[in-house]
């Protein structure tokens, strides 16, 4: 028996593989991994030495856990054949990172006895920093929780909710929450570059701000406010860029954003 399978072989998939197996939680040997597309089973076989399937049922039957890494428009398929793989003299935990597809739905189409964790991962963990939020179902134990987080935690870090109901909230900042830093960090390079930097050089200094930025407040005792106070000396020019994003509404534009990304997870987990 493998350790931990994979429904669909993809990035987030390639991931959390390539996590596991860097930190040792994990051998090649004990995991396998099916894709529909022979180019990413290949990728696999041949980037991590993961033995690898064309046959979703393979994986039930060899792996004691299973993510599914499958696309949320192609979940209900999948579920119905593994329903039908599914031993009846054997329980699997189910680790779905769907976007949207609720815990209830995937519950219902594998099985009273189906152990289900959905997990809001996102993107920064194909360079191992990502961030992910996780809710077990009625039938997932302490053990399948722990499990679960020290997969992700391969990969970033990883805390366990209570409600399923926040992971719209999840979806809004750390699923989002990428995108709204690049922005931000073009934004600020496009902007630099306007008053006469190069472009790539103003790319350059906006990411290492951002970076430098990001790990000051990390090991900071102070508050983000406090932090602030400290660079806006007052009548200089930080306090001036900050007046003028006070004057555009900056944090309510955020706030508006988040709020619509929710909003949009909770349109997409009602189907």
């Amino acid at each position: 028996m493998k350790k931990l399978g994979f429904i669909g072989g993809g990035n987030m998939a390639e991931a959390l593989a390539r996590g596991l197996l860097a930190r040792r939680v994990f051998k090649p040997s004990d995991l396998i991994a099916s894709d529909v597309d022979p180019a990413r089973r290949r990728k696999l076989s041949r980037g991590l030495k993961v033995p690898t399937t064309a046959d979703n049922r393979e994986v039930v039957a060899q792996a004691r856990a299973i993510v599914l890494a499958v696309k949320p428009q192609m979940m209900d398929a999948v579920l119905a054949e593994l329903r039908a793989a599914i031993r009846a003299d054997r329980t699997r935990l189910f680790i779905s990172i769907a976007a949207g597809v609720p815990i209830a739905r995937i519950e219902r189409a594998l099985g009273p006895r189906a152990r289900v964790i959905r997990v809001m991962p996102n993107a920064p963990a194909m360079v191992g920093h990502g961030m992910a939020a996780l809710v077990r179902g009625s039938k997932a134990t302490n053990a399948d929780a722990g499990l679960a987080l020290r997969i992700f935690k391969a990969v970033g870090d990883a805390v366990e909710l209570d409600d399923e109901r926040l992971l719209d909230a999840v979806t809004a900042l750390s699923g989002s929450g990428p995108a709204y830093v690049y922005l931000f960090v073009k934004a600020l390079a496009d902007a630099a570059a306007s008053e006469g930097l190069p472009p790539e050089l103003a790319l350059r200094m906006a990411l290492q701000t951002i970076r430098g930025a990001e790990e000051n407040m990390r090991r900071s005792p102070l508050s983000a406010e406090e932090l602030i106070r400290i660079v806006a000396s007052p009548g200089g020019t930080t306090e001036a860029a900050l007046r003028r994003f006070a004057e555009a509404g900056f944090s309510d534009i955020v706030a508006g954003a988040v709020r619509a990304a929710a909003a949009r997870s909770q349109e997409l987990g009602r189907g």
